[in-house]
């Protein structure tokens, strides 16, 4: 598989993910055409993008996604709820219900469920050919009873929004500070350096983070809170990765 991250941020997120025989993106909360520059950048056909996964319906994950099945002809997989909640800002008439985990051709969808503020949300795992990718981002926590499926992966795309200390000093209203540090709202770079502690293992050779709040966050933060977390558990992952809104990652073979 090859993966690059195309915009990650409070204003629009979507990832690219591929195969010999298959492209599919995770989310498209950017504008179709800046998603179609990025594609083109890797040397990817925006016509061969066969399925947009959602992890759930908030604006900066959707935005892009009713102009661009409308000139790609892409189909949207999601789940029921997920469905009515989108159905509320556009028609969709191409998609799948996510009742379980999946294949879109040659890939291999695990599905968990995430904890954040919308009807339904999603985390997943995508494995093609025995290499293995976890994506999660816009979650409050992760529950324990996944910890035997998301460790050990080859690459893990991971929400690390914000650093506790900048958030509560910002100039968010208090409420929505409170919601930003609840069970449904997004992974602190504390908390996201803890999981990540915990799954990966002798085959992760790549973190991504993703998610990252332009107000609240830092990358420098973010990335040596992970490094700091790795070392004390006397774990090392050579390449880490943080995503940016307006630049895509490299693409990245797993």
């Amino acid at each position: 598989m090859k993966i690059s991250v195309l915009a990650s941020g409070s204003k629009g997120n979507s990832t690219f993910i591929g195969t010999n025989d298959t492209h599919i993106l995770v989310d498209l909360g950017t504008s179709s055409l800046y998603v179609e520059k990025k594609l083109k950048e890797i040397n990817i056909d925006p016509n061969t993008i066969s399925a947009i996964v959602l992890t759930h319906a908030h604006v900066d994950h959707i935005s892009g996604i009713r102009v661009f099945m409308k000139k790609y002809n892409s189909k949207l997989y999601l789940t029921e709820k997920m469905l009515k909640e989108v159905s509320q800002t556009f028609e969709i008439n191409n998609y799948e219900i996510i009742d379980g985990d999946f294949s879109i051709n040659d890939i291999d969808i695990n599905v968990f469920k995430t904890s954040h503020d919308a009807d339904d949300s999603n985390g997943y795992v995508i494995s093609n050919n025995n290499r293995s990718l976890v994506y999660i981002t816009d979650t409050g926590y992760i529950n324990q009873k996944y910890s035997k499926l998301l460790k050990n992966r080859n690459l893990y795309i991971m929400e690390s929004n914000h650093d506790v200390k900048m958030l509560m000093e910002g100039r968010y209203p208090y409420h929505i500070k409170q919601r930003i540090l609840g069970d449904r709202g997004h992974l602190s770079n504390k908390d996201s350096a803890y999981y990540l502690s915990n799954y990966v293992g002798d085959n992760t050779k790549t973190i991504i983070l993703i998610h990252l709040s332009h107000d609240n966050n830092n990358p420098d933060i973010a990335l040596n809170t992970l490094k700091e977390t790795l070392n004390t558990s006397n774990k090392e992952v050579n390449n880490i990765l943080i995503s940016e809104q307006t630049e895509r990652t490299e693409l990245i073979e797993v």
